[in-house]
Protein backbone atom coordinates (compact mmCIF):
# COMPACT_ATOMS: atom_id res chain seq x y z
CA UNK A 1 0.00 0.00 0.00
CA UNK A 2 1.14 3.53 -0.72
CA UNK A 3 1.01 6.39 1.79
CA UNK A 4 -2.55 7.44 0.97
CA UNK A 5 -3.82 3.87 1.28
CA UNK A 6 -2.09 3.42 4.63
CA UNK A 7 -3.66 6.64 5.86
CA UNK A 8 -7.10 5.55 4.72
CA UNK A 9 -6.76 2.18 6.47
CA UNK A 10 -5.54 3.88 9.65
CA UNK A 11 -8.45 6.31 9.63
CA UNK A 12 -10.94 3.50 9.06
CA UNK A 13 -9.54 1.52 11.99
CA UNK A 14 -9.64 4.57 14.23
CA UNK A 15 -13.24 5.24 13.28
CA UNK A 16 -14.19 1.70 14.27
CA UNK A 17 -12.52 2.06 17.67
CA UNK A 18 -14.06 5.51 18.11
CA UNK A 19 -17.50 4.03 17.49
CA UNK A 20 -16.99 1.45 20.25
CA UNK A 21 -15.85 4.11 22.71
CA UNK A 22 -18.72 6.42 21.79
CA UNK A 23 -21.25 3.66 22.48
CA UNK A 24 -19.52 2.78 25.73
CA UNK A 25 -19.54 6.34 27.04
CA UNK A 26 -23.09 6.98 25.86
CA UNK A 27 -24.34 3.94 27.78
CA UNK A 28 -22.26 4.85 30.82
CA UNK A 29 -23.54 8.44 30.93
CA UNK A 30 -27.12 7.26 30.58
CA UNK A 31 -26.56 4.84 33.43
CA UNK A 32 -24.86 7.54 35.53
CA UNK A 33 -27.84 9.88 35.16
CA UNK A 34 -29.74 7.83 37.73
CA UNK A 35 -27.07 8.78 40.29
CA UNK A 36 -27.17 12.50 39.66
CA UNK A 37 -25.65 15.15 37.36
CA UNK A 38 -22.32 15.19 39.22
CA UNK A 39 -21.69 11.58 38.24
CA UNK A 40 -22.58 12.29 34.61
CA UNK A 41 -20.13 15.17 34.71
CA UNK A 42 -17.35 12.84 35.86
CA UNK A 43 -18.06 10.46 32.99
CA UNK A 44 -18.00 13.40 30.59
CA UNK A 45 -14.61 14.45 31.97
CA UNK A 46 -13.31 10.91 31.54
CA UNK A 47 -14.64 10.74 28.00
CA UNK A 48 -12.92 14.01 27.14
CA UNK A 49 -9.62 12.37 28.08
CA UNK A 50 -10.10 9.79 25.32
CA UNK A 51 -11.06 12.25 22.57
CA UNK A 52 -8.43 13.53 20.17
CA UNK A 53 -5.84 10.86 20.93
CA UNK A 54 -3.86 9.12 18.22
CA UNK A 55 -5.40 5.75 19.12
CA UNK A 56 -1.90 4.32 18.92
CA UNK A 57 -2.53 1.21 21.02
CA UNK A 58 -5.73 0.28 19.18
CA UNK A 59 -3.80 0.69 15.94
CA UNK A 60 -1.32 -1.94 17.13
CA UNK A 61 -4.17 -4.34 17.91
CA UNK A 62 -5.88 -3.79 14.56
CA UNK A 63 -2.64 -3.90 12.57
CA UNK A 64 -1.62 -7.30 13.93
CA UNK A 65 -5.16 -8.68 13.71
CA UNK A 66 -5.88 -7.76 10.10
CA UNK A 67 -2.37 -8.55 8.84
CA UNK A 68 -2.79 -12.05 10.28
CA UNK A 69 -6.07 -12.57 8.45
CA UNK A 70 -8.60 -11.56 11.11
CA UNK A 71 -12.03 -10.64 9.76
CA UNK A 72 -14.16 -9.89 12.84
CA UNK A 73 -13.41 -6.19 12.80
CA UNK A 74 -15.95 -5.34 15.50
CA UNK A 75 -14.32 -7.73 17.97
CA UNK A 76 -10.90 -6.25 17.15
CA UNK A 77 -12.29 -2.75 17.65
CA UNK A 78 -13.51 -3.74 21.12
CA UNK A 79 -10.06 -5.06 22.02
CA UNK A 80 -8.48 -1.90 20.65
CA UNK A 81 -10.90 0.25 22.64
CA UNK A 82 -10.03 -1.76 25.76
CA UNK A 83 -6.36 -0.85 25.39
CA UNK A 84 -7.28 2.79 24.77
CA UNK A 85 -9.32 2.83 27.97
CA UNK A 86 -6.44 1.17 29.82
CA UNK A 87 -4.15 3.91 28.50
CA UNK A 88 -6.60 6.56 29.71
CA UNK A 89 -6.71 5.01 33.18
CA UNK A 90 -2.93 4.87 33.44
CA UNK A 91 -2.32 8.46 32.36
CA UNK A 92 -5.07 9.77 34.67
CA UNK A 93 -3.47 7.97 37.60
CA UNK A 94 0.03 8.95 36.45
CA UNK A 95 -0.97 12.62 36.64
CA UNK A 96 -2.19 12.03 40.19
CA UNK A 97 1.12 10.39 41.13
CA UNK A 98 3.08 13.25 39.57
CA UNK A 99 0.78 15.84 41.13
CA UNK A 100 0.12 17.27 37.67
CA UNK A 101 -3.03 19.29 37.07
CA UNK A 102 -2.65 19.71 33.31
CA UNK A 103 -1.73 17.64 30.31
CA UNK A 104 -0.52 19.12 27.04
CA UNK A 105 -1.24 22.60 28.29
CA UNK A 106 -4.87 22.15 29.33
CA UNK A 107 -6.41 21.11 32.66
CA UNK A 108 -6.71 17.36 33.11
CA UNK A 109 -9.37 15.76 35.30
CA UNK A 110 -7.50 16.74 38.46
CA UNK A 111 -7.05 20.26 37.17
CA UNK A 112 -10.61 20.83 36.02
CA UNK A 113 -12.08 19.62 39.32
CA UNK A 114 -9.50 21.56 41.32
CA UNK A 115 -10.28 24.74 39.39
CA UNK A 116 -14.02 24.26 39.85
CA UNK A 117 -13.61 23.79 43.60
CA UNK A 118 -11.37 26.85 43.85
CA UNK A 119 -13.88 28.92 41.89
CA UNK A 120 -16.57 27.93 44.39
CA UNK A 121 -14.48 29.27 47.27
CA UNK A 122 -12.56 26.22 48.48
CA UNK A 123 -9.07 26.69 49.86
CA UNK A 124 -6.11 25.62 47.75
CA UNK A 125 -5.63 22.44 49.80
CA UNK A 126 -9.30 21.47 49.62
CA UNK A 127 -9.48 22.30 45.90
CA UNK A 128 -6.46 20.12 45.12
CA UNK A 129 -7.88 17.29 47.20
CA UNK A 130 -11.12 17.53 45.22
CA UNK A 131 -9.27 17.35 41.91
CA UNK A 132 -7.09 14.43 42.91
CA UNK A 133 -10.05 12.52 44.34
CA UNK A 134 -12.07 12.93 41.13
CA UNK A 135 -9.12 11.73 39.05
CA UNK A 136 -8.60 8.63 41.19
CA UNK A 137 -12.28 7.72 40.83
CA UNK A 138 -12.28 8.37 37.08
CA UNK A 139 -9.11 6.35 36.59
CA UNK A 140 -10.60 3.46 38.54
CA UNK A 141 -13.67 3.49 36.31
CA UNK A 142 -11.55 3.47 33.16
CA UNK A 143 -9.34 0.69 34.47
CA UNK A 144 -12.18 -1.63 35.42
CA UNK A 145 -14.09 -1.03 32.20
CA UNK A 146 -11.05 -1.74 30.03
CA UNK A 147 -11.49 -5.35 31.16
CA UNK A 148 -15.24 -5.18 30.63
CA UNK A 149 -14.71 -4.21 26.98
CA UNK A 150 -12.75 -7.44 26.49
CA UNK A 151 -15.75 -9.32 27.88
CA UNK A 152 -17.96 -7.67 25.28
CA UNK A 153 -15.98 -8.85 22.24
CA UNK A 154 -18.24 -11.87 21.82
CA UNK A 155 -15.29 -14.19 21.13
CA UNK A 156 -14.95 -17.77 22.37
CA UNK A 157 -14.18 -18.28 26.05
CA UNK A 158 -10.67 -19.62 25.42
CA UNK A 159 -9.74 -16.60 23.32
CA UNK A 160 -11.32 -14.18 25.77
CA UNK A 161 -9.36 -15.74 28.63
CA UNK A 162 -6.11 -15.31 26.69
CA UNK A 163 -6.96 -11.68 25.95
CA UNK A 164 -7.69 -11.00 29.61
CA UNK A 165 -4.34 -12.57 30.53
CA UNK A 166 -2.59 -10.21 28.12
CA UNK A 167 -4.46 -7.22 29.58
CA UNK A 168 -3.41 -8.37 33.03
CA UNK A 169 0.22 -8.64 31.88
CA UNK A 170 0.00 -5.08 30.55
CA UNK A 171 -1.38 -3.63 33.77
CA UNK A 172 0.85 -5.71 36.04
CA UNK A 173 4.02 -4.58 34.24
CA UNK A 174 2.93 -0.96 34.04
CA UNK A 175 2.27 -0.84 37.79
CA UNK A 176 5.75 -2.25 38.44
CA UNK A 177 7.30 0.33 36.13
CA UNK A 178 5.38 3.16 37.76
CA UNK A 179 6.59 2.09 41.19
CA UNK A 180 10.20 1.98 39.98
CA UNK A 181 9.77 5.46 38.47
CA UNK A 182 8.46 6.77 41.81
CA UNK A 183 11.48 5.24 43.55
CA UNK A 184 13.77 6.95 41.04
CA UNK A 185 12.18 10.31 41.80
CA UNK A 186 12.96 10.13 45.53
CA UNK A 187 16.40 8.55 45.20
CA UNK A 188 19.23 11.08 45.04
CA UNK A 189 21.48 8.71 43.09
CA UNK A 190 21.04 8.70 39.32
CA UNK A 191 19.97 5.26 38.03
CA UNK A 192 22.03 3.51 35.38
CA UNK A 193 20.98 3.60 31.73
CA UNK A 194 19.96 -0.08 31.85
CA UNK A 195 17.78 0.56 34.92
CA UNK A 196 16.02 3.43 33.18
CA UNK A 197 15.39 1.32 30.08
CA UNK A 198 13.98 -1.46 32.27
CA UNK A 199 11.62 1.00 33.98
CA UNK A 200 10.45 2.53 30.70
CA UNK A 201 9.85 -0.86 29.16
CA UNK A 202 7.66 -1.93 32.09
CA UNK A 203 5.85 1.38 32.53
CA UNK A 204 4.99 2.07 28.90
CA UNK A 205 6.35 -0.30 26.26
CA UNK A 206 4.55 -3.41 27.54
CA UNK A 207 1.05 -1.93 27.45
CA UNK A 208 1.66 0.30 24.43
CA UNK A 209 3.38 -2.14 22.05
CA UNK A 210 3.98 -5.65 23.33
CA UNK A 211 0.54 -6.52 24.64
CA UNK A 212 -1.64 -4.77 22.02
CA UNK A 213 0.27 -6.53 19.24
CA UNK A 214 -0.02 -9.87 21.01
CA UNK A 215 -3.72 -9.31 21.65
CA UNK A 216 -4.34 -8.71 17.95
CA UNK A 217 -2.44 -11.88 17.09
CA UNK A 218 -4.30 -13.97 19.67
CA UNK A 219 -7.62 -12.68 18.41
CA UNK A 220 -6.62 -13.65 14.87
CA UNK A 221 -5.77 -17.18 15.99
CA UNK A 222 -2.03 -16.85 15.30
CA UNK A 223 0.48 -19.44 16.46
CA UNK A 224 2.24 -19.08 19.79
CA UNK A 225 5.47 -18.55 17.88
CA UNK A 226 4.05 -15.51 16.11
CA UNK A 227 2.53 -14.18 19.35
CA UNK A 228 5.89 -14.49 21.12
CA UNK A 229 7.79 -12.80 18.28
CA UNK A 230 5.35 -9.91 18.24
CA UNK A 231 6.03 -9.49 21.95
CA UNK A 232 9.75 -9.35 21.17
CA UNK A 233 9.19 -6.80 18.40
CA UNK A 234 6.97 -4.74 20.67
CA UNK A 235 9.54 -4.77 23.47
CA UNK A 236 12.37 -3.54 21.22
CA UNK A 237 10.40 -0.90 19.37
CA UNK A 238 8.70 0.19 22.59
CA UNK A 239 12.07 0.85 24.22
CA UNK A 240 13.17 2.78 21.13
CA UNK A 241 9.96 4.79 21.31
CA UNK A 242 10.58 5.78 24.92
CA UNK A 243 14.17 6.83 24.22
CA UNK A 244 12.94 9.00 21.37
CA UNK A 245 10.17 10.38 23.57
CA UNK A 246 12.75 11.43 26.17
CA UNK A 247 14.84 13.06 23.45
CA UNK A 248 11.84 15.01 22.20
CA UNK A 249 11.03 16.01 25.78
CA UNK A 250 14.25 18.05 25.77
CA UNK A 251 15.14 18.69 22.13
CA UNK A 252 11.77 18.51 20.36
CA UNK A 253 9.77 21.33 18.84
CA UNK A 254 6.85 22.18 21.10
CA UNK A 255 4.66 23.06 18.11
CA UNK A 256 5.09 19.50 16.80
CA UNK A 257 5.15 17.46 20.01
CA UNK A 258 2.49 19.41 21.91
CA UNK A 259 4.55 19.24 25.10
CA UNK A 260 6.96 21.61 26.78
CA UNK A 261 10.68 21.02 26.33
CA UNK A 262 11.58 22.34 29.78
CA UNK A 263 9.17 20.22 31.86
CA UNK A 264 11.39 17.11 31.99
CA UNK A 265 14.43 19.22 32.91
CA UNK A 266 12.56 21.08 35.67
CA UNK A 267 11.20 17.80 37.01
CA UNK A 268 14.65 16.22 36.95
CA UNK A 269 13.19 13.29 35.06
CA UNK A 270 15.41 10.24 35.03
CA UNK A 271 16.16 9.60 31.36
CA UNK A 272 18.87 7.97 29.27
CA UNK A 273 20.07 11.44 28.35
CA UNK A 274 20.60 12.55 31.93
CA UNK A 275 21.96 9.21 33.13
CA UNK A 276 24.62 9.21 30.43
CA UNK A 277 25.54 12.84 31.14
CA UNK A 278 26.29 12.03 34.78
CA UNK A 279 29.18 9.85 33.63
CA UNK A 280 30.89 12.73 31.82
CA UNK A 281 33.05 15.58 33.18
CA UNK A 282 30.55 18.11 31.78
CA UNK A 283 27.93 16.99 34.30
CA UNK A 284 29.44 19.32 36.88
CA UNK A 285 28.28 22.31 34.82
CA UNK A 286 24.60 21.27 34.67
CA UNK A 287 24.04 18.95 37.62
CA UNK A 288 22.50 21.68 39.76
CA UNK A 289 20.19 22.76 36.94
CA UNK A 290 18.57 19.35 36.40
CA UNK A 291 15.51 19.30 38.64
CA UNK A 292 15.47 23.07 39.22
CA UNK A 293 11.76 23.90 39.47
CA UNK A 294 12.16 27.45 38.14
CA UNK A 295 14.65 26.59 35.40
CA UNK A 296 14.67 29.47 32.91
CA UNK A 297 14.59 29.09 29.13
CA UNK A 298 18.17 30.36 28.96
CA UNK A 299 19.30 27.80 31.53
CA UNK A 300 17.44 25.08 29.62
CA UNK A 301 19.32 26.08 26.48
CA UNK A 302 22.59 25.74 28.41
CA UNK A 303 21.60 22.26 29.55
CA UNK A 304 20.74 21.25 25.99
CA UNK A 305 24.10 22.52 24.77
CA UNK A 306 25.95 20.43 27.36
CA UNK A 307 23.83 17.34 26.70
CA UNK A 308 24.88 17.70 23.08
CA UNK A 309 28.55 18.47 23.65
CA UNK A 310 29.08 15.69 26.20
CA UNK A 311 27.67 13.10 23.79
CA UNK A 312 24.46 12.31 25.67
CA UNK A 313 22.21 13.32 22.77
CA UNK A 314 24.09 11.29 20.18
CA UNK A 315 24.30 8.34 22.59
CA UNK A 316 20.50 8.34 23.08
CA UNK A 317 19.89 8.66 19.34
CA UNK A 318 22.22 5.74 18.65
CA UNK A 319 20.56 3.66 21.34
CA UNK A 320 17.13 4.32 19.82
CA UNK A 321 18.41 3.18 16.42
CA UNK A 322 19.94 0.09 18.02
CA UNK A 323 16.63 -1.00 19.54
CA UNK A 324 14.76 -0.06 16.38
CA UNK A 325 17.06 -2.32 14.34
CA UNK A 326 16.61 -5.12 16.86
CA UNK A 327 12.85 -4.76 16.40
CA UNK A 328 13.15 -4.96 12.61
CA UNK A 329 15.33 -8.05 12.94
CA UNK A 330 12.49 -9.81 14.75
CA UNK A 331 10.23 -9.18 11.76
CA UNK A 332 12.72 -11.02 9.55
CA UNK A 333 11.91 -14.31 11.30
CA UNK A 334 10.65 -16.86 8.71
CA UNK A 335 7.38 -17.50 10.56
CA UNK A 336 6.32 -13.84 10.28
CA UNK A 337 3.91 -13.50 7.32
CA UNK A 338 4.87 -10.91 4.68
CA UNK A 339 1.63 -9.01 5.29
CA UNK A 340 2.48 -8.58 8.98
CA UNK A 341 6.04 -7.57 8.10
CA UNK A 342 4.71 -4.95 5.69
CA UNK A 343 2.26 -3.69 8.32
CA UNK A 344 4.85 -3.25 11.07
CA UNK A 345 7.87 -1.94 9.16
CA UNK A 346 6.24 1.51 8.91
CA UNK A 347 5.68 1.45 12.68
CA UNK A 348 9.42 1.12 13.28
CA UNK A 349 10.15 3.74 10.63
CA UNK A 350 7.69 6.15 12.25
CA UNK A 351 9.22 5.67 15.71
CA UNK A 352 12.74 6.35 14.52
CA UNK A 353 11.57 9.07 12.16
CA UNK A 354 10.38 11.17 15.10
CA UNK A 355 13.99 12.23 15.70
CA UNK A 356 16.65 12.82 13.06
Amino acid sequence: MDGSQLLAVSQERQAQVDAVLERFFSLSKNRAAAFGPQYVQLWEALESNTIGGKRFRPRMVMAAYQALGGTDIEAAAYVGAAFELLHTALIVHDDVIDHDFSRRGVPNISGSYRDAAAASGSSERVAEHSGISAAVIAGDLALFNSYRLIDRTGVADVTRSRLLEVMDDALFASAAGELIDVDFSINFDMPRVDDILHMERLKTAVYSFECPLQAGAILAGASEEVVATLGDFGREIGIAYQIVDDLLGVFGLEAETGKTTVGDLREGKRTVLVSYATSTPEWATIGELIGKADLSDAEADSVRAVLTSCGAKSFAEGLARYYGNRALARLAEPHIPPALRAELHPVADAVLGRVK
